[in-house]
């Protein structure tokens, strides 16, 4: 018996020395290793997550509470997409956008490579067709906000709008546009700089602030038919109190579904007209509706400009904290519209009218800021 379990023993022991020494291993198979993207490597734009619907708090009362306004959200909602108001034009099935790249401090990052760059759709990369820098012309539209709330700004407002018109080329083109509780043109599209100057001269401010209603037709009506680039500088400190046709969450809709971008000029007037309570003369509107100038409506149109330029790849620009205040901001908008890179790419696979495709750049340089649109709505066949 004692010979058995020797032998056993012996017999096992041997087949483990010679296991060990063929290299065979009784351990599972490991899983191969694959080698990932480092973030460390490289800058990537940032989506924007889904804009929930919402009723956001008016100084002429809820949205819900106007039937004029209940009936425009309506109409908005019911409204099918159309193929000139998509987020990007797609001409030929190739899809074209803008892209700004900065460092940390905010200084434009010259003479990235087409290899450089990668984009995204959907989360899955596509082959760059065209490269290019934005040397073509575009057009602008100055939307100055003249309301009683921007009373202070007036001769500033007028002194930055100039200093951004001295930066543009001869063949760009802008309409001047002002808005309180009226929209009305200044300036009719045009290159000439003196009529562009006349124009912005004539802004003066007044009663009321129908800032939707401004961004809704600047929309629909100025920018629809004009072909190639197009942006639009928006002074504002955000607060609407006037409007009657479009509202916050409609004019945003606008915005993802079109292909203009929006650089907000944002002031925050809150501290310098607290200390002037609203009169009938002063803010009719506000009295009659019971509703003062608050710090959380305040809060509201801050949101507002930051989505307006989130959901269009631009930027909003602090002149209180900017160098060189309104002038420098509106000098800086310019350089940006001047010098940013157009990314171009056939889509692999078309989508469905209708459908919102998200977007993704990558530029191969660690620690850059890289703007973008984030989306487009594929257009519906003609």
């Amino acid at each position: 018996m004692k010979r058995a379990a020797l032998l056993c023993f012996f017999v096992l022991s041997f087949l483990s020395v010679a296991l060990g020494q063929s290299g065979r291993k009784i351990a599972p198979t490991p899983t191969p290793f694959v080698i990932l993207d480092n973030p460390a490597t490289y800058s990537e734009s940032k989506p924007q997550p889904p804009r929930p619907p919402r009723v956001i708090p008016s100084l002429k009362g809820s949205a819900t509470n106007d039937p004029r306004t209940a009936q425009s959200e309506n109409q908005s909602k019911e409204l099918p997409i159309d193929a000139d108001e998509t987020a990007i034009k797609v001409e030929t099935n190739l899809i074209t956008i803008p892209v700004s790249v900065f460092d940390r401090n905010g200084l434009y990052i010259p003479n990235i490579q087409q290899n450089e760059f990668k984009i995204f759709e959907d989360g899955v990369e596509q082959e760059i067709a065209y490269f290019g820098t934005s040397d073509k012309p575009f057009t602008v539209v100055l939307l100055l906000d003249t309301s009683a709330s921007t009373r202070y700004r007036i001769d500033e407002i007028r002194a930055g709008a100039k200093a951004f018109v001295d930066q543009l080329k001869p063949q760009d083109r802008v309409i001047v546009v002002e808005f309180n509780e009226r929209i009305r043109v200044l300036a009719e599209l045009s290159n000439e700089r003196q009529t562009i100057y006349r124009g912005i001269d004539r802004a003066d401010f007044g009663d009321g602030t129908s800032l939707y209603d401004a961004v809704d037709q600047t929309l629909r009506k100025l920018l629809k038919d004009i072909e190639g680039r197009k942006a639009v500088v928006l002074f504002t400190d955000g607060v609407d109190t006037t409007s009657r046709k479009a509202t916050y969450d409609t004019t945003l809709d606008q915005v993802e579904e079109s292909d203009i971008m929006f650089f907000p000029i944002y002031y925050n007037t809150f501290i310098e007209n607290r200390g002037s309570m609203p009169s009938r003369s002063t803010f009719p509107q506000i009295i009659v509706s019971g509703v003062g100038l608050s710090a959380g409506e305040y809060a509201v149109g801050k949101r507002y400009v930051e989505e307006l330029a989130a959901y269009t790849g631009g930027r909003v620009f602090h002149p209180a904290s900017t160098p060189g205040g309104l002038s420098r901001a509106f000098e800086g908008i310019a350089e940006e519209l001047r010098r940013q890179y157009n990314v171009g790419y056939i889509p692999k696979s078309d989508g469905t009218p209708g459908q919102r495709k998200s977007i993704r750049v990558r530029v191969s340089r660690p620690n850059l800021v890289v703007r973008s649109r984030d989306s487009y709505i594929v257009g519906r066949t003609k």
